[in-house]
């Protein structure tokens, strides 16, 4: 199993959060995945089955090797970084692979682009721009969600950082209802491609880094931690 670096239990996980004693709260998303991922001593078993199943040879064999909670990601054009729920670094047997993790039970994927753009300055814009070169995407609609844009950008970064063969972002639902489903459909359909639940799919080769998403519902039994 992965070791899962800088905590010794799920509390650790509250001291990395951008607004602790605000986000830290029983059934909401940043808790549930620590309880759920410190349970299994790394990758939980419905994450490790959904990347094991995935066909693309990149990703066969996948093996993960450790996982850094509340990892972040600078991205050009200033503000805060992109802080990931977890980065897990992994082996396939094509090489290193690059995953990051965005957990999630009823709250919202953030902001529109167009809600984000309001009054947007010179700095938003730079990253904006950046984030759409990254992904080698044109300036999609204004219903896309934001949070998906930099949270891709920084599987495909910190993808090239490790020389890695794979990038891939995975959202992690605990919501009984699958509520965000529609949000990360939209955007899997910037690239062409049929969002499935409970998969991994290739988004894009166009970027620096083969790109990949996958979603996987967890554990709701760790709603009630």
């Amino acid at each position: 199993m992965p070791r899962i670096l800088l905590t010794s239990g799920p509390d650790d996980w509250k001291k990395l959060l951008a607004e602790p004693e605000t986000q830290w709260q029983t059934g909401y998303s940043a808790r549930t995945p620590a309880h759920c991922w410190e349970a299994a001593n790394g990758l939980p078993p419905e994450v490790i089955a959904v990347l094991r199943n995935a066909p693309d040879p990149l990703l066969a064999d996948l093996l993960p090797v450790l996982a850094v909670p509340e990892f972040k990601v600078p991205l050009q054009g200033g503000g805060h970084p992109s802080q990931n729920d977890v980065f897990v670094l992994a082996r396939s047997l094509a090489g290193t692979v690059c995953i990051m993790v965005e957990g999630k039970v009823n709250e919202s994927f953030g902001p529109t682009i167009e809600e984000w753009r309001v009054n947007a300055s010179q700095g938003k814009n730079d990253r904006l721009d950046f984030l759409l070169r990254t992904l080698c995407i044109q300036e999609p609609s204004g219903h896309i969600r934001y949070q998906f844009l930099h949270r891709a950008a920084s599987a495909i970064l910190t993808a090239e950082q490790y020389r890695a063969v794979a990038a891939v972002i995975l959202v992690h639902s605990f919501s009984p209802k699958r509520l965000g489903w529609h949000d990360y459909e939209a955007f899997v359909g910037l690239f062409g491609v049929q969002a499935q639940p409970e998969s991994t799919c290739r988004l894009t080769t166009k970027t620096r880094v083969p790109f990949f998403a996958s979603w996987v519902s967890g554990d709701c039994s760790f709603l009630n931690e």
